[in-house]
């Protein structure tokens, strides 16, 4: 069989560790948004703050620094998916399933299915940024010149 230029072969392990990855970098730079947040509204970390519904609401003020926390994280792994995945066509699958894994771990930490209007909201506003910011990112560096000529240059 002829290579083939971006010739792709299904890697069940590959997939598998680029999604544990992005699971690492999505909570890693939540938790270090989230310490920046506290260390400025000089609170103590919580678990409450990644997990529970309660903590993301526009009314007060800590409410109101979880959601910049969690917008920000949005960017930040858009970044996570440029570094680790690199391919424009799987940024909205790896985007999807790193938050339907926190979805899961939501649930979870809460014993019931989130009910409330602000947690779905920015979520979805989440996974919209991550995954355009991200699908931009890769398609930028995807669509990249290819150098031809790798020989060094001469001036004659």
């Amino acid at each position: 069989m002829a290579a083939q230029f971006r010739s792709y072969v299904w890697d069940p392990a590959l997939i598998v560790a680029q999604m544990a990855l992005m699971q690492a970098v999505y909570y890693g730079a939540l938790g270090l948004w989230l310490a920046l947040v506290d260390a400025l509204v000089r609170s103590g970390p919580s678990l409450d703050q990644v997990f529970s519904y309660e903590v993301l609401g526009l009314s007060a003020t800590p409410g109101r620094l979880a959601v910049m926390a969690f917008v920000l994280n949005a960017l930040t792994c858009a970044l996570g998916l440029l570094y680790f995945i690199r391919r424009g066509k799987q940024c909205l699958d790896f985007t999807v399933t790193v938050h339907f894994f926190h979805l899961l771990g939501c649930w979870i930490y809460n014993s019931h299915f989130p009910t409330t209007l602000t947690w779905w909201l920015v979520h979805i506003v989440c996974i919209a940024l991550m995954a355009v910011i991200g699908e931009y990112l890769c398609m930028r560096t995807e669509l990249k010149e290819i150098p031809l000529n790798s020989a060094p240059k001469s001036n004659v």
